[in-house]
């Protein structure tokens, strides 16, 4: 259905701002809480950009970069942060590929149970 990925939202350290897609502005508050958090704690530590995308299967991606000069920006560091932020908050980004997948590509998701 979409050709490229669709963010879902992003924290640069650059501009000190944090982006949230309007087309997401209809989940719960607290999800956007802690998503602006999230993104930005991590940009203030490890500095660049940080963004949260949707793939074309409705997968959730982080993605980190930096600008080519910046020599503050800690490359092992943002690699080691992402992946302790999918394992703690692993039930939240499941939660809202399952919300993507629901709202955005159309899919009928079933419980575990096959219900």
């Amino acid at each position: 259905m979409f050709q490229d990925k669709m963010v879902l939202c992003a924290s640069s350290a650059y501009e000190k701002k944090f982006y949230l897609n309007e087309n997401f502005e209809g989940l719960p508050q607290h999800v956007k809480d802690e998503l602006k958090i999230m993104c930005v704690l991590f940009t203030e530590d490890v500095g660049g950009v940080l963004s949260l995308e949707f793939d074309e299967n409705g997968n959730l991606e982080l993605n980190t970069s930096a600008d080519e000069g910046d020599l503050l920006y800690d490359e092992i560091g943002s690699v080691l942060k992402i992946k302790q932020m999918q394992q703690e908050k692993q039930e939240l980004f499941e939660s809202l590929e399952t919300y993507y997948k629901v709202f955005f590509l159309g899919e009928d998701i079933e419980d575990d149970n096959g219900d």
